[in-house]
């Protein structure tokens, strides 16, 4: 390829040989032509590798590039640091993207020049039985679509799904790629790059297939779990209240059950203060019965009730109590 391509797709792969062949074919199904496709074997032990190579000799498109540093951040990183082209997409090698995936991306970035970062709604495919918490959050993250309802949820949940990221490469140059820890590399990137401003969207319809297979990370790797969301957000909310809370460091916590309370130690290992608990629960001393509090203006409230949709019933009765979100109070799954 002489010039340079419009889109660098990067596509990090380990023992995925059941499932590589199709993400690829996925890829080069795409109504928009103009990428390279940038295969990352991250170490793979099957017939991965075989298949990627296979796949490379066909097309000049792919290239195929091999990082021995375990790890979908290493092997992520490897590919945005080899890629040409003028926005990076995202893919993983057990997930479909749809024909109209990539024109559809682009359309929207080059209208809207004040968003940098882009993603979509998903069309979620389950291979086991232990669903339910994978389809909650599916039908949460396809709700919402706009930068400011993005900027308002980002403590919930991860605001985009992963691999329906397309974005501008000057946000990669300046705010850094995917950092390895013992935390959610992808999350912890999405709320990187709000921290710094980034406008990000998604696109109101599904474009991939996201595929929820037993080996999927989310399920198998301890820097998914619930502590370790909760330890990334709780850093970055921190940083977020140092500038709009008005009354930084104190909050007032809505929840005051034993999983809240046990939470609200990492707020606290981040400088926040706990003013004080609101529950729904009128009997409980220690707590501000919910329909007790005062007008806005005079505190910020954090909900940290995680029940199934609690949240929004807590944003309801918020919003109708004239409390603004994002400016009187944030919801923090």
């Amino acid at each position: 390829m002489k010039n340079n391509p419009e889109i660098s797709v990067v596509l990090p792969f380990f023992n995925a040989e059941n499932t590589l062949q199709a993400a690829i074919d996925s890829i080069f199904s795409q109504g928009f032509t103009n990428f390279e496709l940038l295969l990352v074997d991250n170490n793979s032990t099957d017939g991965s590798y075989e298949i990627a190579e296979k796949s490379a000799n066909s097309d000049s498109r792919i290239i195929l590039l091999k990082e021995t540093k375990q790890g979908v951040a290493h092997a992520m990183n490897c590919g945005l640091q080899n890629a040409r082209g003028k926005f990076l997409a995202r893919m993983d090698a057990d997930d479909i993207s749809f024909p109209t995936r990539f024109e559809t991306q682009i359309r929207f970035l080059n209208a809207h020049p004040e968003i940098d970062f882009i993603g979509s709604e998903v069309k979620y495919v389950p291979h086991n039985k232990n669903t339910a918490g994978f389809k909650r959050f599916v039908a949460r993250v396809n709700s919402f679509h706009t930068a400011k309802e993005i900027e308002n949820k980002r403590f919930i949940e991860i605001p985009v799904v992963n691999p329906t990221l397309l974005f501008r490469r000057q946000l990669f140059e300046k705010y850094g790629a995917c950092l390895d820890g013992d935390f959610p590399e992808d999350y912890e990137m999405q709320l990187r790059y709000l921290d710094a401003g980034v406008k990000m969207a998604k696109i109101p319809e599904p474009l991939l297939e996201w595929h929820d297979y037993s080996t999927r990370l989310t399920r198998t790797d301890k820097r998914y779990s619930t502590t370790a969301f909760f330890k990334t957000k709780a850093a970055y909310f921190s940083k977020w209240s140092e500038k709009n809370n008005p009354f930084h460091p104190f909050i007032w916590v809505w929840g005051a059950g034993r999983k809240t309370r046990q939470r609200t130690v990492f707020l606290e290992e981040e400088g926040l203060r706990i003013a004080g608990l609101i529950d729904i629960k009128k009997s409980k001393t220690d707590t501000l019965y919910y329909k007790n509090i005062p007008s806005p203006g005079r505190l910020f409230i954090v909900s940290m009730v995680n029940n199934t949709g609690a949240g929004e019933k807590i944003r309801e009765f918020l919003v109708d109590k004239n409390y603004a979100e994002g400016k009187d109070f944030v919801l923090m799954g």
